[in-house]
């Protein structure tokens, strides 16, 4: 099984967007929108790992809170439902729907860690994520 590491950013936010896949200290995965959000470049490289990562399935540590409780506890429920939550609609529906067909495709364990407090990989894929929105490509 992989790890991965992700990240992503938006300058401002909103605003020119990108994110990141690390693995073994190296981005293998780098997107970017003209227009984004922090939110919607997490949720991008979620699924760029875990396409990565395909059949092999994959560990990915992530600082986003929000992304891994959208697949583990909200998704089930807001697909049971047609995809409609109570109150609202459901924001990056297209990368929610995405990201929860293939988190339930294929081996995946997602693991929250905390951002910006030192931790190497987080901090690489946080410099990768800011890069891809500059331009970089691997």
């Amino acid at each position: 099984m992989k790890i991965l590491w992700t990240d992503g950013s938006a300058v401002p936010n909103p605003g020119p967007g990108g994110f990141a896949v690390i693995e073994d200290g190296q981005p293998v995965r780098l997107g970017s929108e003209s227009f984004s959000t922090n939110i919607r470049m997490e949720g991008l490289a979620m699924i760029a790992a875990i396409e990565y990562a395909g059949v092999e399935g994959c560990e990915i540590h992530s600082d986003s809170q929000f992304w891994i409780n959208v697949v583990t506890q909200w998704a089930p429920g807001w697909k049971a439902n047609g995809w409609k939550k109570k109150k609202g609609e459901i924001m990056n529906l297209d990368i929610v729907q995405k990201l929860y067909s293939l988190y339930q495709q294929y081996p995946v364990k997602l693991i929250w860690v905390r951002g910006h407090v030192g931790i190497e990989m987080n901090e690489l894929a946080d410099q990768w994520a800011n890069k891809a929105r500059e331009g970089a490509k691997i």
